[in-house]
């Protein structure tokens, strides 16, 4: 978590319930608005899903079929 929203959540806990319900709906509408669909990574999505391909890229990982379900 950057200090930004680290700052941001200390900030909104200091606010009465009903104003962190208003708060939360704001940030909810920014997110929106700059990514409708949900599809872009944050900065730390992006970096676990590249160390999730490398992963698959050097054959460290587990098949589906290598695994005994029962």
């Amino acid at each position: 978590m950057t200090q930004a929203v680290q700052e941001s959540v200390r900030m909104l806990e200091m606010l009465p319930e009903s104003e962190q319900k208003l708060a939360s709906e704001l940030i909810k509408r920014l997110v929106l608005a700059w990514d409708p669909d949900f599809t872009k990574l944050t900065p730390e999505e992006r970096e676990r899903l590249e160390a999730a391909e490398q992963r698959i890229d050097s054959g460290k990982y587990v098949k589906d079929s290598d695994i005994l379900w029962d």
